[in-house]
């Protein structure tokens, strides 16, 4: 499973550790995600979606259906 939000696009970024002696040596960021069912009522139906915390509170501020119609737009979704 890749480790990328439905909703936002979020993907892992590429970063340093960096030691107390400054070595650095390459690591990955990953993105907050929750596999999380959300039901649809316009479609009378369950979804389940890869979202992040970020999605999660957009959801809960502007409703699920303008979430899903915004992320089909942007392209992110593949329902």
């Amino acid at each position: 499973m890749s480790k990328v939000c439905q909703i936002t696009g979020k993907r892992p970024q590429s970063g340093n550790n960096v030691s107390h002696a400054n070595n650095k040596t390459k690591r990955r960021f990953y993105p907050n995600l929750f596999k999380k069912r959300f039901y649809i009522p316009e479609e009378d139906r369950w979804v389940t979606l890869k979202v992040s915390s970020t999605a999660l509170k957009t959801i809960n501020k502007i409703g699920l259906a303008a979430t899903l119609k915004k992320a089909k737009e942007k392209g992110t979704l593949s329902l």
